[in-house]
């Protein structure tokens, strides 16, 4: 099965300005983010045989137009099991039917389920043959956002090391081209966070004690205009060093832990 891409301008801090919607092939397609309508977008759809419509994850930028192709296309809404309410919250629809991880969605060939959650806590992708359409993990250049408190630092190592070990054919990413490589980017993004992860740990051992202080130590670039996502990565790099023993944390203060798990 091959995904087809269309990308929509949306409103997103993201550097492309756009978010990527993808198309299953074949009959009983799935729609996966429709982030907004555009003219290419309703194209795409009204030449597709859409029998499913599902998102990665909640951001405003990847769940814009679900509720209407839904309703254009009678298709069935999935949604993330345990996170209904959200995601209806979010989309303006209540969803048909949940997924979990491991459920096959059933277009043509059909469409794995992946958890993927960290840089969203009900963050999936959807794996067929041809690859993974895999939202907000992974990028082919720079770094995806991990902040607290939504996201989760530990959750998303792990999702990134998943992915390492499906080795997928490629990834389809939300913003950005596609990546060709995925182990090689999976590495090179969890290098990135055991890096800033170090950062941080050294930050609170040499007595910066609030997430802005670590902030100012952990960080050697220009922050203009993205501090307080910075900010937000910091935090949630203390909470999981809190998990594994490194520092302590309380939500406002840190301090050295000890040891790490």
């Amino acid at each position: 099965m091959d995904w087809r891409r269309i990308d929509v301008p949306v409103e997103s801090r993201a550097p492309t300005g756009e978010t990527a919607a993808y198309l299953s092939a074949g009959p009983d397609a799935v729609l996966v983010d429709p982030a907004g309508r555009t003219a290419a977008l309703d194209d795409a759809v009204a030449a597709a045989d859409i029998a499913h419509v599902a998102v990665t994850h909640h951001h405003p930028d990847h769940v814009g137009a679900v509720a209407d192709y839904a309703r254009e296309t009678g298709a069935t809404v999935w949604a993330r099991r345990g996170r209904t309410d959200s995601f209806e919250a979010a989309t303006g629809v209540a969803p048909d039917r949940t997924f979990a991880d491991g459920t096959t969605v059933p277009a043509d060939g059909g469409v794995e389920v992946v958890d993927l959650p960290g840089h969203a806590p009900e963050h999936v992708g959807f794996a067929a043959a041809d690859g993974v359409v895999s939202g907000d993990v992974a990028v082919a250049e720079g770094s995806v956002v991990v902040g607290a408190p939504e996201g989760d630092m530990r959750a998303y190592c792990s999702s990134l090391r998943r992915l390492h070990a499906r080795d997928p054919t490629r990834l389809y990413p939300g913003h950005g081209p596609t990546i060709d490589a995925p182990r090689a980017v999976c590495r090179r993004l969890l290098d990135h966070r055991y890096r800033r992860e170090e950062r941080v740990l050294a930050a609170v051992e040499s007595g910066a004690a609030t997430a802005d202080g670590v902030l100012d130590r952990a960080y050697e670039k220009d922050l203009t205009g993205v501090r307080d996502l910075a900010l937000a990565t910091v935090v949630a790099h203390l909470e999981k060093l809190a998990v594994e023993g490194a520092v302590q944390w309380d939500g406002e203060r840190a301090e050295p832990g000890g040891r790490r798990a």
